[in-house]
């Protein structure tokens, strides 16, 4: 028996408070299964994929491991299907972090792991105000395919071998110090490519994806066919603008794929091969 928070909104004066109270989040172990008040339509079951999908409860990017009703085509990450009312990062020892389906407040808010904005599901802290997303609150503080470790870090003095900037998000760092990735860049990565696939690279600066993530656009997504597509995109991007991604892959072998597999919600080894099939080439 798991517990998830219920959430009663009361209407004041044109905005929305939201209480928690802890209610029973049924699991049947027998068939994957689980009820879910984000969906109350359906029970939702476990579910697993190579293919991208949107998370239904964040509306970030996914993959791999997920509940999924397939009546309504509604997913959700396992760390947004199965939360905890409450937790601790280490990267913030004085917060605590409450769960909610959607943003407190009126006021637009973004991650503070990845950057990127919140649209649902999320982790906020009431006394910092700080908010993560609950992918990226649960990300691996260190990542071993057992060749690379690769250590998470909230700030790096080293630049990013993406965007080549310091400090901008949480970043994944070598042991050797030679590879730096920001997890707001692996996800941009993801993005850009993907939007490379059906937009021809159109509309891609400053964040903008033409829709892609966000409105009836984003239903391209269910027919990406894989990971290994989506890198191979990016690496002929990239040998147009003579990035250092390529040359990053070389030095940190398997470490791309680990970090992009983490920041979609499933760090684990298979998903990492997918992409690792074709970094390896």
């Amino acid at each position: 028996m798991c517990y998830l928070y219920k959430w009663i909104i009361l209407l004041n004066n044109s905005l929305f408070s939201f209480y928690p109270l802890f209610v029973n989040l049924h699991i049947t172990m027998k068939y994957n299964e689980i009820s879910h008040l984000s969906h109350p339509e359906h029970r939702l079951t476990y579910d697993y994929t190579q293919i991208p999908f949107k998370c239904d409860g964040c509306k970030e990017a996914g993959i791999g491991s997920h509940y999924k009703c397939t009546i309504c085509d509604y997913d959700l990450h396992v760390h947004c299907a199965l939360p905890s009312p409450s937790i601790f990062h280490p990267f913030y020892t004085k917060c605590s972090f409450e769960f909610f389906t959607m943003p407190p407040g009126s006021e637009p808010r973004y991650c503070n792991a990845c950057e990127k904005d919140i649209s649902g599901f999320v982790y906020h802290c009431k006394t910092c105000g700080f908010d993560l997303h609950p992918c990226c609150a649960k990300l691996p503080t260190m990542l071993d395919d057992g060749e690379v470790k690769l250590y998470l870090y909230r700030k790096v003095r080293s630049p990013c071998h993406k965007c080549g900037r310091k400090g901008r998000s949480w970043s994944y760092r070598s042991t050797c110090k030679k590879y730096n990735l920001h997890v707001a860049c692996a996800k941009e990565m993801l993005m850009e490519s993907w939007h490379e696939i059906y937009y021809g690279g159109v509309g891609v600066e400053n964040g903008d994806y033409g829709g892609s993530m966000y409105g009836q656009s984003w239903t391209l997504e269910t027919r990406i066919p894989s990971l290994k597509l989506t890198l191979q995109s990016y690496h002929r991007m990239d040998k147009k603008r003579k990035g250092k991604i390529k040359k990053c892959c070389r030095i940190a072998a398997f470490a791309v794929q680990f970090v992009i597999s983490a920041v979609l919600g499933d760090p684990t080894t298979l998903i990492a091969g997918v992409v690792g099939a074709l970094i390896s080439k």
